[in-house]
């Protein structure tokens, strides 16, 4: 039985990857600090799933804090953990505008703080968890790795940006087998509420007013979690060093998916549209050719499909879902 860490286990990304590692008979200890960056409910969901399975930990701490991970890696295992996967993260563009240094103090310090465990203790293989931000306003679509990621627009892409240097340096320096992904617009079931998807379909059933920044031309390439994880276990082989996007196959605007969703829900939406916000990219489109090179890994779930799976897990948990504050 291989032992994994994984940070942020009750975050929409990680409660899936958590979960596959468990189904393919592994363990893993699963840190998070449960802080209240959005409803905690969506958090207490994701992990009473986790707690379903008896080899699955559960500790609660927070990675920013070095004497915290100290004590998280006093529970390592005889063998040790086969890998860390770090994907705590403080997340959303617009937040990061408000309070910046509480993305830092997760995102960078807390990567740092891993990076220097995981060298004390001899693990060597190590996943961080970025995001499509990092590519700013600029870049070609779609968008490979390649492309300049020296402007950020927001503090919450630029902190991601950093750690990505960061996990480089400890590479370099110590040898960490390091798999960087940057993930484009993730979607799904119990997904975070500040998400447009999360917005979408709460607004669309309650009957609540649809804000759109922008005039909803805005495209983006949503990509569902069951690919994001299945590919973020891809990512777990050795690879040196290297960043990988992670996207969805299909791009969309805005003003086209909520279309899709009136559709799907047989809901008329009430439109209010407001002016553009600055941290907001026009686009995402990634390029996951490197991906199907390295990791054999391509999205298989369409949008249509995901959106469909999105609208059945709103309904089953509607009674408190519908309650759960998306402004």
């Amino acid at each position: 039985m291989a032992h994994y860490l994984v940070t942020g286990a009750a975050g929409f990304i990680a409660h899936r990857v958590i979960e596959l590692l468990l189904e393919q008979g592994n363990a893993v200890l699963g840190v998070d600090n449960l802080n209240d960056a959005y409803d905690v409910r969506l958090k207490e969901y994701r992990l009473k799933r986790l707690q379903r399975y008896p080899s699955f930990t559960f500790l609660r701490g927070d990675i920013g804090d070095p004497h915290q991970v100290q004590d998280i890696f006093s529970n390592l295992p005889p063998d040790g953990w086969q890998a860390v996967i770090n994907l705590a993260a403080r997340a959303g563009v617009r937040q990061s505008l408000t309070d910046p240094w509480v993305y830092y103090q997760t995102n960078l310090t807390g990567t740092l703080n891993l990076l220097e465990a995981c060298r004390k203790v001899g693990i060597k293989k190590f996943i961080l968890a970025s995001t499509s931000s990092v590519y700013g306003s600029n870049a070609p679509l779609p968008t490979p790795e390649s492309a300049s990621s020296d402007y950020p627009l927001q503090p919450y892409a630029a902190s991601k940006k950093a750690a990505e240097v960061l996990c480089y340096s400890y590479h370099a320096l110590y040898g960490l087998d390091i798999s960087v992904l940057r993930y484009f617009t993730v979607y799904g079931p119990a997904g975070r509420p500040d998400m447009v998807m999360f917005r979408f379909i709460q607004w669309l059933m309650e009957g609540k007013t649809v804000r759109i920044f922008g005039n909803g031309e805005q495209t983006r390439g949503f990509t569902h979690l069951e690919d994001i994880a299945q590919g973020t276990l891809a990512a777990l082989k050795p690879l040196g060093y290297e960043i990988i996007n992670l996207g969805g196959h299909e791009t969309v605007s805005i003003n086209q998916l909520l279309t899709m969703f009136e559709k799907l829900t047989g809901q008329r939406a009430k439109v209010e549209y407001l002016p553009p916000h600055p941290a907001d990219m026009s686009a995402n489109w990634a390029d996951v050719g490197k991906a199907q090179r390295l990791l054999n890994w391509k999205p298989t779930v369409t949008l249509q499909e995901g959106l469909q799976d999105l609208v059945n897990w709103y309904l089953q948990e509607r009674q408190w879902a519908s309650q759960v504050n998306t402004t």
